[in-house]
Formats: structure tokens, sequence, C-alpha cells
């Protein structure tokens, strides 16, 4: 079984999702990562920029995501919101899985196939795969090393006992 660990939702305004998010669900606080710096970001077989920030808080006992992409390539994201849009909405719900290519070949093998996959400078390798035919969004891929379970858990701790101030915590 794997759990989803987190929602994504694309966004137009990471602050202004972030306190309609926190009004609506009690959502927060929300670490804000801005323009999150990548080795390498391959979409569709293509080295591309995908220049992008996140809003994360806890949201119950799943981990909410609020993203942006500032640049106008194509990406797992543009895929489902087009630049320029000002769509938003649900693009995909994380998944931890032992070994990322595994994964990857795994959902590939059952029709979902792999649109996105990226490095962080930081080391943590993600993959986007696509699964709108089948739940009418993405799912993002990572494996579970300490760095990315730490930052789970920073975001939990912090919802805890949270008594709604400091909504929003620059990062980085």
């Amino acid at each position: 079984m794997l759990p989803v660990r987190q929602l994504a939702y694309k966004v137009n305004d990471l602050e202004a999702a972030a306190a309609a998010h926190h009004r609506a669900f009690g959502s927060g606080p929300f670490f804000v990562l801005r323009h999150i710096a990548l080795a390498s970001s391959v979409h569709r077989g293509v080295e591309r920029p995908f220049d992008h920030s996140s809003a994360y808080g806890q949201w119950g006992s799943v981990m909410v995501e609020l993203v942006v992409q500032h640049n106008p390539d194509p990406s797992a994201l543009h895929e489902m919101f087009p630049f320029g849009s000002g769509r938003e909405g649900l693009h995909h719900a994380a998944l931890f899985v032992d070994d990322l290519e595994t994964g990857i070949a795994r959902f590939e093998a059952d029709g979902i196939p792999l649109a996105q996959l990226a490095m962080t400078e930081g080391g943590t390798a993600f993959a986007f795969v696509d699964a709108r035919a089948q739940l009418g969004h993405m799912l993002e891929l990572y494996e579970p090393t300490p760095q990315l379970t730490g930052f789970y858990d920073l975001v939990a701790a912090a919802a805890r006992g949270w008594d709604g101030s400091d909504l929003i915590r620059e990062l980085g």
C-alpha cells in the first residue's frame, strides 16, 4: 500500500492561497521555499527549466503543498494548468516509494507514464507520473530520505498546538 503523504495544489499566489486554505480548513503554518533550486528537470524527455515556489503546511494528517510556477516553459504543472490561464486546482498527490526508478517503472507498466523527473540541488529526486486518465491528476513519487522525512516531521510538528499566528514562514 502506498498512502498519500501530500496533496498539492497549483495556485497563483502563495500567500493568498495559504490564507484561504487556513481559513477554510485550519491548515498551517506554511513554510515557503521560493525559486526552488534544481540540478535538473526533464519534462517528457526534454531538459527544461522548472522555476517554482512552494508553501508547505499541515492539513490534519496530510501535508498540503501550494505551488506556483514562475516560468512559461512546459512542465507537468503546465500540462494541467497552462501558463497564464489563471486556473488553480489539485495537481498531484505525493507518495513515498522505496526506489524511485522501480516506482516509475511500476506506474508506467500500469499505463501511468512519467511526465517529469527532477532533482533538487540538495539531492532530492522527484517524479511526476501522469495519472490523469485514472485519477484526474498527477502523482508525485519520491524516496523517503532522512532529509525529506525530516522536513515532513518539521511541518507536522509546527502544526501541533499551533495558535494560528505567523502563518507564513520563509525558508532558505
